[in-house]
């Protein structure tokens, strides 16, 4: 279905509706740029619906699911200026030095907001999740596995038991034969894919613990998760992967390492020292 059509058709389907689709249809009517960044839950949640309604709803419309109705309001929700691919909203007539300056502001909204959602508690609970931990796997799926492995790159340098986990399947046998004295952090911008759900299922059927880093706390994979820590930075649709929205989660594992590391600043001190001198055969 083309992407201008998607608001005309709620018009035209409206009093087909159900009751409940009625107050979807109400509200993406009246918030036509707001609801291109908001997942199922944070739409069913305004809506104040079932997600299951959600998702009948889109597909009522033609769409296969909330995900191709999200593409579609994204491509249709400014008349007069198309939605730009990139976070900054970097636009085609821009010079190179209004394009920095965009990037720029869009990479430091995204770490200002992760800042002010950072809550103490679940960061400290991370943190003793963690120190206790026999092994922290650290993973994700596609960009957020980007993020992972810099993750247990990161951790590795302090504690010797942090690793990062890549393929789907890997994961799901590693989480197979996890202990109660085990870790799971994962990474997932939206937190309501399949994956995550699953892992965070089989993590829990073990007894281990696990840690999710996501931009939206009411995601199903938030759900499942023993601690949520919430990253800033509004990401679109057609902006997957941002360089803005990364920069939140990075500063989220920075906060958590440095929350790690002041618990036993000489250990960690020394065993950084030990990676430092390991390395330095590596420089020319």
């Amino acid at each position: 279905m083309p992407y201008g059509d998607v608001f005309t058709r709620i018009n035209r389907e409206y009093y087909q509706l159900t009751s409940a689709e009625k107050k979807i249809a109400d509200y993406m009517l009246l918030q036509r740029q707001e609801c291109q960044y908001m997942s199922i839950s944070e739409m069913a949640e305004v809506a104040d619906v079932a997600e299951a309604t959600v998702s009948r709803f889109c597909r009522r419309l033609g769409y296969k699911g909330y995900s191709a109705f999200k593409l579609a309001v994204a491509g249709s929700a400014s008349a007069q200026r198309p939605m730009s691919p990139l976070y900054g909203e970097v636009q085609a007539e821009d010079s190179l030095g209004d394009m920095c300056q965009k990037i720029y502001a869009a990479d430091v909204d995204a770490i200002t907001q992760t800042l002010a959602l950072v809550n103490p508690a679940a960061v400290t609970a991370a943190a003793d999740l963690i120190l206790s931990a026999d092994r922290v796997l650290c993973m994700g799926l596609g960009g957020s596995m980007v993020l992972a492995r810099e993750a247990a790159h990161l951790f590795s340098t302090a504690l010797p038991y942090c690793y990062p986990v890549d393929d789907s399947h890997f994961q799901a046998i590693r989480c197979a034969l996890l202990t109660p004295r085990d870790v799971v952090m994962y990474f997932s911008y939206s937190g309501s894919t399949r994956d995550v759900v699953d892992v965070m299922k089989i993590a829990q059927d073990r007894g281990a613990k696990t840690i999710l880093i996501t931009r939206f706390p009411k995601s199903p994979g938030a759900a499942c998760a023993d601690v949520v820590l919430e990253c800033g930075a509004r990401e679109g649709p057609l902006q997957m992967g941002s360089v803005a929205a990364r920069m939140g989660q990075l500063f989220l594992i920075d906060v958590l390492f440095s929350e790690v590391c002041r618990r036993d600043m000489e250990t960690c001190r020394e065993r950084r020292k030990q990676v430092a001198d390991a390395l330095a055969d590596k420089h020319m």
